[in-house]
């Protein structure tokens, strides 16, 4: 362990500085709004809202992320990536703020749809960013870097957070488990804000990587940019997005409620939630770190993202239908190790093979697809669960996840000149 943490400063210094200060940001990230993630399911039920309600409340930032995805790229674009990604962390961190502030559904839902708008504005422009920040030798590493390193701070974050409604109820003297998921998940959400100085720190790249292109190439890579509809019907396009579509749709009905699974069918305390979490972003971040380096060993990307994704299939199952708490959470530990590893490399292909003035536009397709499974996932996940429990949600997202890897061999398998296409995360 200490000298895989040794090759991560290794190649952290390999980095650019942009590329450094904004790696160190998602690790504030990580670490200090751990406690929102994991205990606002929790506080939504106590606080005695229905499940149809908590099912609506996950289902809105997603969306207004799928109604104003495209939009909200666009705007990424007009703006450049550093501002867009200041304003929008600040704005969906006061929309949070709100929903632990208010009490009203009405409130909370028109909250949750701020949250999930400025939301997509922070997150579409780190991928145009890193585009910008890296080049063919350290754009992989730097997508790799930058989905693990959430959930390496997540490690520590969910551990720390997972005491801390115990600890500030004695501190405060807070009157029960609502009052003290809601002073946890404020502290996290007012701590957070020091993402914020590094990324201030970013002195934003003018060009689109490393190395300065002559006004030839440039003229070459850089063609006018086409309409929003047209990059929208483009065949390479849709094969994008279609996997995303139906993948998110079986995460969507079952990751955001994995804390609640656990608390119930397990009967998990806060800190053993804490310390489950825990130990699952530091797997998620592992393998996000180790993922690039498979593909080599496994013959490409396409074969890495399928294998890793059809394994994952078995240890979900597990999760839902093993009566042992051990062997389920073991099941959780894996399931989101194998499914986390492979999305990094598929981000960093779709965005090489397209010019950067579209970079916030067909990254905003690709997310709107995702999207589309997260605006409706969750809440009917929720009423699946008020009348019928969790099993069928488990067997649903098996199904849907097994159509999404069997798309993606379908797209994107290698081809017999070589791998001409990529796969999707």
């Amino acid at each position: 362990m200490k000298a895989f943490f040794r090759s991560i400063l290794t190649q952290f210094r390999s980095l650019s500085r942009p590329a450094r200060l904004f790696i160190l940001a998602l690790f504030f990230d990580g670490l200090l709004f751990a406690a929102f993630n994991l205990f606002f399911n929790l506080y939504i039920i106590d606080a005695g809202y229905s499940r149809d309600f908590l099912g609506l409340i996950n289902a809105a930032p997603s969306l207004s992320a799928l109604l104003l995805g495209v939009p909200i790229g666009l705007l990424s674009d007009r703006m450049g990536r550093k501002p867009a990604m200041i304003v929008g962390f600040i704005l969906a961190n006061v929309s949070i703020l709100g929903m632990l502030v208010f009490h009203s559904e009405s409130l909370l839902l028109i909250l949750a749809l701020a949250y999930g708008l400025f939301g997509q504005l922070f997150l579409l422009s780190q991928a145009p960013f890193m585009m910008k920040t890296s080049d063919d030798k350290t754009r992989d590493l730097l997508f790799s870097l930058s989905y693990g390193m959430i959930p390496l701070a997540n490690t520590v974050g969910n551990f720390v957070a997972g005491y801390l409604p115990g600890l500030l109820t004695r501190w405060l003297g807070l009157a029960g488990p609502v009052e003290a998921y809601r002073a946890a998940m404020v502290f996290g959400t007012l701590s957070s804000f020091l993402v914020l100085v590094p990324i201030a720190l970013i002195k934003e790249p003018k060009g689109a990587g490393a190395v300065k292109p002559s006004a030839e190439a440039k003229a070459d890579a850089d063609p006018p940019k086409a309409s929003v509809w047209k990059v929208l019907v483009r065949p390479q396009t849709i094969k994008f997005s279609l996997p995303n579509l139906v993948i998110g749709l079986g995460a969507a009905i079952m990751v955001p409620y994995l804390n609640v699974f656990f608390a119930e069918r397990h009967h998990m305390s806060d800190a053993d939630l804490g310390l489950l979490f825990s130990l699952g972003s530091l797997l998620i971040g592992i393998a996000c770190i180790l993922g690039p380096r498979l593909v080599g060993n496994l013959g490409g990307k396409v074969r890495t993202i399928v294998a890793g994704q059809a394994t994952s299939l078995v240890f979900l199952l597990v999760i839902g239908f093993s009566p042992y708490a051990w062997l389920a959470m073991l099941g959780f530990l894996v399931r989101g190790a194998l499914m986390n590893m492979v999305a990094p490399l598929f981000d960093a292909y779709a965005l090489e093979r397209t010019v950067e003035a579209e970079h916030g536009m067909v990254n905003s397709i690709r997310n709107l697809a995702w999207n589309v499974g997260w605006a409706v996932g969750p809440y009917l996940s929720g009423l699946v669960q008020q009348r019928w429990g969790f099993s069928p949600i488990f067997i649903s997202t098996a199904i849907l996840y097994g159509l999404g890897i069997g798309l993606t061999w379908i797209f994107f398998k290698p081809q017999p000149e070589g791998e001409r296409l990529a796969a999707i995360a």
